[in-house]
């Protein structure tokens, strides 16, 4: 008797094959995406505008655990995590690329046309190159699943019709899955190089500032003899490449001084439309401020201390004139973040500043070219708007971004001590240690600052020289370290004599509260 034929294995079923197929596929139409985008290089692309979307959609729940787990890598990280859900999709999809091909097509249909909902919600991105992306990525992502996942099933077909060809499914389906991955790369790869590229010379920022009148002397970030000696500490002035970022920006806008303006608008008796040329024919002042970032827990460091270079929010609104009923003072970025403030905080005397410069040079994109606000006393949620378009002044009504999302209306900066050196678990020599670290109550000042080790008496700190009460202080304490484990606490006292709280607190909804606390070794 003849042997039977093999069984023809079901048509309709590819499973993991389709599976990979249709990965394959979403990463073509994300990697078609990316190239249609170098049509507008400094826009944001179909992917970032959905990233834009999502962190909008989700800011209040994941915006702690983004900044704990990523830090400055927490848009890296979206990126990769939509690229990863999207590939995902698309294995779903490409384990019915046989059976239901319909399915494919209309499951990338989709994919393009939420593509074009999210750019067209998002200010920073070109609709029509937008638009394309999207229609192009989902049209080549259908095509290059179904085109697999045919390829590969006819070479299960043709394997199980001819025993003498084993091994021709895995044979095919590693050279198409290794030439379509390796074009996928190549091609993202150079996209994403280029439009690097273009978006890095676009925002380059090439204007020098004028000299700037510097309102009070800054201290150099030697102190004396004291601090100098002590490695670790913080310097008075954060050097910008060091000083955070946190924003919710998927990309740093790209923005043409040549035409940008800022609105001054609202309850006010004149609008006013300033060009950046306006702003830097005036008369530019020089101020230390330090800023915090109410995302920041009890001894880490979302918090720096810089030289702002800029004009008097105060100088501003008396040309605009403040109407009477006006409560809040309410700033929008260029991709249409808002953050606002109490009016009185702009005209009380504090140095609250549209600014354009820091650290004695022109504002950083990464930082708000071409101009930002910065309040001291405010956490940046409230107040210190990046990438600035528009001002207007308005009531409560109105709410910030961060405000509808569970934060508090009000953002004061608490009185804040953390200890620099030596670390958290630092092994030590016993002998005079230096304990050193800064404090900080901006508006407020620092009286004193204080050290307790283990369970003895709260020692005072030397305390460091400061421009103003605006800025954060250096201090140090010598202790005669003993051998044995020791726990080290800090607590500063602000100049109106009020003490910071042990009280701990998450930063969520009006900024942390407690000491920062160490555990140290001492051999």
């Amino acid at each position: 008797m003849a042997p039977e034929p093999s069984p023809e294995p079901p048509k309709s079923k590819i499973g993991w094959l389709g599976a990979l197929a249709g990965a394959l596929g979403a990463a073509a139409a994300l990697a078609t995406i990316e190239v249609v985008t170098l049509l507008d290089s400094t826009g944001d692309s179909v992917t970032e505008a959905t990233g834009n979307a999502f962190i909008d959609a989700f800011a209040a729940s994941l915006k702690e655990i983004a900044v704990e787990l990523f830090g400055k890598n927490d848009k890296a990280a979206l990126l990769i995590g939509t690229a990863i859900v999207s590939m995902l999709i698309g294995a779903w999809l490409g384990m019915r690329a046989i059976e239901r091909p319909v399915t494919v097509m209309v499951g990338f249909g989709v994919f393009a046309v939420l593509g074009i909902v999210m750019a067209w919600r998002d200010q920073l991105a070109s609709k029509p190159v937008s638009v394309l992306a999207a229609v192009a990525g989902g049209a080549v992502g259908a095509g290059v699943t179904l085109w697999l996942a045919r390829t590969w099933q006819r070479a299960r077909t043709i394997e199980a019709d001819q025993p003498e060809r084993a091994g021709l499914a895995r044979r095919t389906v590693l050279i198409d899955g290794g030439i379509a991955a390796a074009v996928l790369l190549i091609g993202v790869g150079f996209a994403r190089s280029a439009r690097e590229s273009v978006r890095t010379t676009a925002a380059k920022v090439t204007r020098k500032l004028p000299t700037a009148k510097p309102t009070v002397t800054v201290p150099s970030d030697t102190l004396d003899k004291g601090a100098e000696a002590i490695e670790g500490i913080s310097p008075y002035v954060t050097p910008t490449d060091d000083f955070y970022r946190i924003d919710t920006v998927f990309r740093v806008p790209v923005v043409d001084a040549s035409t940008w303006t800022l609105t001054i608008k609202g309850m006010v008796d004149r609008e006013l439309t300033l060009t950046y040329d306006d702003i830097l024919d005036r008369d530019l002042i020089e101020v230390p401020i330090t800023m915090m970032c109410v995302s920041n827990e009890i001894g880490n460091h979302l918090v720096g201390n810089a030289r702002w270079t800029g004009i008097l929010l105060a100088d501003l609104l008396e040309e605009a004139g403040v109407q009477k009923g006006a409560e809040q003072i309410m700033g929008e970025s260029v991709d249409g973040f808002t953050a606002g403030f109490p009016v009185e905080t702009a005209l009380d005397g504090r140095d609250a500043m549209l600014v354009v410069g820091m650290n004695g040079h022109t504002l950083p994109a990464e930082h708000g070219y071409p101009a930002r606000l910065v309040v001291p006393g405010l956490y940046g949620y409230v107040s210190a708007t990046k990438w600035l378009k528009e001002i207007r002044l308005t009531t409560w009504d109105e709410q910030g971004f961060w405000i509808p999302r569970g934060w508090s209306r009000l953002g004061p900066i608490k009185t804040t001590s953390r200890i620099d050196v030596p670390h958290n678990s630092e092994e030590l020599v016993a002998g005079t240690v230096p304990i050193a670290g800064v404090a900080w109550a901006p508006t407020k000042g620092i009286e004193r600052v204080e050290v307790q080790v283990d369970d003895g008496p709260w020692q005072a700190a030397t305390l460091g020289p400061t421009a103003s009460d605006d800025t954060w202080v250096q201090w140090w304490l010598p202790w005669e370290a003993t051998a044995g484990q020791h726990q080290i606490r800090v607590r500063a006292v602000d100049g109106d004599g009020r003490t910071q709280t042990a009280e701990i607190a998450a930063p969520a909804p009006d900024g942390a509260t407690g000491l920062h606390t160490i555990d140290v070794t001492v051999g």
